[in-house]
């Protein structure tokens, strides 16, 4: 989860990289959004802009798919500066890949998305005063509601395979809303995948870890190396969670790769180590929503 310390170890890998006025100037430019390799032998796709009815209201989400047949639904949470440029990018290279996948704004009952202006980091001050709030108006019931919605949601497009399993995939505050999503659905979600995930091993009652027994979906958990070195002790737990129940979990630490490395629009952003990442997804959701 995005926090204090995550500022602090961004800002020195940032004071050995580039200086922060030559980072806002790549961030402004098309070529960051551009900075995702394209998908091999793509798919041609179909995207709008959706509202999916929760009972707290109307989430404002993006919507995109392969443009003939039908294909597995997929749930993607954005990290906590919520959905914007660089994850359209992202959801829109998944259904390129096969899949019909739904981006959510998970702010949608405080504000539509994007909440964030382009170039936005959570470095700077200004963008947590806006964030941090939002991000603290969630819950684990809000996000179990949603969940239920959005599945509902795509289980009514024409593009969805209903016959196969739903994936899910979260980023930073989304990690734990995977591992949510899974346990309150199990039946629908075969697969999920938590990159640079926060919290998921907790000493609360609530923690998400101990939401496993309820799930039947394999997953994936890509660590971000300094996320390990506060927490070591949680990639361990997870292991043996996942173990005891019978599950498959990909479970790695990606070294050199720091907490955000995922986002194109990230300061942090490892193109090395997110290719590998989403190498990884791709073969966890061919394997388990087959």
């Amino acid at each position: 989860m995005c926090d204090e310390n995550t500022v602090n170890d961004n800002e020195k890998f940032l004071a050995q990289r580039l200086s922060r006025r030559q980072f806002n100037a790549l961030a402004g430019s098309a070529a960051l959004m551009m900075a995702l390799p394209p998908v091999a032998n793509a798919l041609a796709i179909t995207e709008s802009d959706v509202k999916v009815t929760t009972p707290d209201g109307e989430a404002d989400c993006y919507f995109v798919h392969p443009s003939e047949g039908k294909h597995p639904g997929v749930i993607v949470w954005p990290d906590i500066l919520g959905l914007r440029s660089a994850f359209r990018a992202m959801g829109k290279r998944l259904a390129e890949s096969g899949y019909s996948v739904l981006v959510v704004n998970p702010y949608y009952r405080k504000a539509v998305a994007p909440v964030v202006k382009p170039g936005a980091s959570f470095q700077d001050e200004e963008t947590r005063g806006v964030v941090m709030p939002l991000a603290r108006s969630l819950s684990p019931e809000t996000n179990v509601t949603d969940a239920k919605a959005f599945v509902e949601f795509l289980d009514q497009q024409s593009a969805v395979d209903v016959n196969r399993k739903i994936g899910t995939t979260g980023y930073c505050m989304g990690g734990s809303m995977t591992m949510r999503t899974a346990a309150a659905i199990p039946e629908r979600i075969g697969a999920g995948a938590s990159f640079h995930g926060g919290r998921l091993v907790t000493d609360k009652p609530n923690s998400p870890h101990l939401l496993v027994p309820k799930m039947k979906a394999h997953f994936l958990f890509a660590i971000a190396e300094n996320d390990d070195e506060r927490s070591p002790e949680a990639k361990t737990v997870l292991r043996e969670t996942y173990d005891k129940a019978g599950l498959p979990a990909e479970i790695e630490v990606y070294a050199g790769a720091l907490h955000g490395w995922c986002p194109p629009d990230s300061r942090v952003y490892n193109e090395a180590q997110a290719e590998r990442a989403w190498e990884r997804l791709l073969v966890l959701f061919k394997t388990a929503l087959a």
